[in-house]
């Protein structure tokens, strides 16, 4: 994960008393307003819902069905091109990068598609922080072992490969930690990967964490039937372009040519944690033509 919430107060430790018991107070005497009431951890609404409720989870598990399924029946029907956006595609030419006769892959994000980051998260939600990169890094390289698999994602993983198709990871991980990555999703249960090969990290091609440099790379070697991650830039970057508010990126994920994706090659699972979904001021979400108040304010 890339960022967390704003997180609550760490509860306050009691004491130990090794004195007398303090003399009794009178019943009237009350607690001083001011005076600050411990507050154990609570996770936030959206790590309520997708780390912990059963929504989510069916949620998750019937995405995974649907790439499982798509990626088998495309496999039986090997395309002719790939899924992966050409360089310059846009939605009013559309061009995918051509299959030729290289083998077929499906190309994954790591976290929040592949595994829940339930270590980490839970650690910034006790500690009263937000996202910082140097814990995020510490979690990189140690963190094997405490993040877990999504619902449905071992059986879809297994089905595909099955299939015949090659498993990649394309994540914004970063490459200086390759070696607790790897071992993060070997622990997950997700397989073995190799890095440059079928694991490509932040930091392999140019970019920062722009991915279409990866992908192209992936390309070079293998015809990609399936992506699907939690975050629109894990389909293309174009969906990334910094000018663009809620309403563009809604706009543009509906463009006909890129609509028809949706399902049949591009998938999105969902993610109320972090990322560019999280924005939007009140009248974006709320447009003035949907404005209503009730008749009475009591």
């Amino acid at each position: 994960m890339k960022a967390a919430l704003p997180l609550l107060s760490l509860a306050i430790l009691a004491a130990c008393h090794t004195a007398p018991p303090p003399v009794p107070q009178p019943e009237s005497v009350a607690m001083e307003p001011d005076t600050p009431v411990s507050q154990a951890p609570v996770p936030s609404a959206g790590e309520q819902w997708l780390l912990g409720s059963a929504e989510a989870r069916i949620i998750m598990v019937q995405t995974w069905n649907d790439i499982a399924a798509y990626v088998e029946a495309t496999a039986a029907n090997r395309p002719n091109a790939s899924v992966i956006l050409a360089p310059g595609a846009t939605p009013a030419a559309p061009e995918f990068l051509a299959c030729g006769d290289k083998p077929l892959a499906a190309v994954f994000d790591a976290d929040e598609t592949l595994i829940w980051n339930t270590g980490s998260t839970g650690a910034f939600r006790r500690m009263d922080l937000e996202y910082t990169p140097e814990i995020w890094a510490d979690w990189e390289r140690t963190g094997a072992g405490k993040a877990v698999a999504i619902p449905g994602v071992l059986d879809a993983l297994q089905r595909i490969r099955a299939a015949d198709v090659e498993i990649i990871v394309n994540t914004n991980r970063e490459a200086v930690n390759v070696k607790g990555n790897i071992a993060t999703l070997r622990m997950a249960g997700i397989g073995d990967f190799v890095h440059g090969s079928t694991l490509f990290l932040k930091g392999d091609t140019p970019g920062g964490s722009a991915k279409d440099g990866r992908r192209l790379a992936i390309s070079e070697n293998y015809c990609v039937v399936a992506l699907a991650g939690d975050q629109l830039g894990d389909i293309a970057d174009i969906f990334n372009e910094k000018s663009l508010r809620p309403a563009d990126r809604k706009q543009l994920s509906a463009s006909p040519a890129f609509d028809a994706m949706w399902g049949k090659g591009w998938f999105l699972l969902p993610n109320p944690l972090y990322g560019p979904s999280i924005d939007g001021t009140m009248d974006e979400i709320f447009p003035p033509e949907t404005f209503w108040e009730p008749g009475t304010k009591d």
